[in-house]
């Protein structure tokens, strides 16, 4: 049973369309608009692409899922994912790291057992142990401070509509990859994740809920970059250093003594 003519007009009438707003947007008769939200008449591939486009939806989803009744398909409760865990032999989670090199051949291996112990594991303190918890190397610079090479340590997000505007996650998507980004949720409104950088330098884009495979809230980071004391107060002199100097010369000398 497809749902795309009642999809169709919930869709418009959500966005504030008028059937002429829509059909001007699509170059075609008004009249071609209240045929395909009768039912009467359904549009061809190309139109029917231009028409998730502008009600913000995938083709899936306006041809199989009632969307008035049901909400947007990337909020409805996803199958539970079953995690593929290490443990150590006291039957404690690892913590599995995904390395950049790694990340690609991830999209395909998450799943599978065996490629998934062929990957670094690791321990670490204070982790609340309620959540299930991977490691990504980050690479590039957007999401500075945090330099290519950090390690962000994430809790595993069973369901989409847990996502927190505003948060930073990694998330593992069959459009983009792996990727690490501070994410606004709007699946609510258009079924899409907004993705901003912490780097201004790069654009923020928009990654529909269908592509998301897994979810990862960042709850910690491994860095080798110490954090520069002058980016918070004033950097010390040379004079600053030699005073520094001498006073743990003298500091020496006294223990000496």
């Amino acid at each position: 049973m497809s749902y795309l003519a009642g999809n169709i007009r919930f869709l418009r009438k959500q966005k504030g369309l008028t059937q002429q707003d829509m059909a001007d947007q699509l170059n075609i008769q008004r009249t071609m608009i209240s045929a395909y939200e009768d039912g009467r008449s359904e549009p061809k591939l190309a139109t029917l692409l231009q028409i998730a486009e502008i009600l913000e939806s995938g083709v899936e989803e306006l041809l199989e899922h009632d969307i008035e009744k049901e909400g947007r398909k990337a909020l409805q409760k996803r199958k539970i994912n079953i995690l593929t865990i290490a443990a150590d032999e006291s039957d404690r989670e690892n913590i599995t790291l995904v390395p950049q090199k790694a990340s690609a051949g991830y999209l395909n291996g998450f799943a599978d057992p065996e490629y998934m112990e062929q990957l670094p594991q690791f321990h670490l303190p204070n982790l609340p142990r309620q959540a299930t918890y991977r490691a990504f190397e980050l690479a590039g610079d957007s999401m500075l401070p945090l330099i290519s090479g950090t390690i962000i340590i994430g809790a595993y997000v069973d369901q989409l509509s847990q996502i927190k505007s505003g948060r930073t996650y990694v998330l593992v998507t069959a459009s983009e990859g792996v990727v690490y980004k501070r994410v606004f949720n709007y699946l609510a409104e258009n079924g899409k994740l907004f993705l901003v950088s912490d780097n201004e330098h790069y654009k923020p884009y928009e990654v529909r809920g269908e592509d998301v495979l897994e979810v990862w809230e960042a709850k910690a980071f491994i860095s080798t970059d110490f954090p520069n004391p002058g980016d918070k107060k004033k950097s010390l002199s040379l004079a600053d250093l030699g005073d520094m100097l001498k006073d743990i010369q003298e500091d020496l000398r006294k223990l000496k003594d």
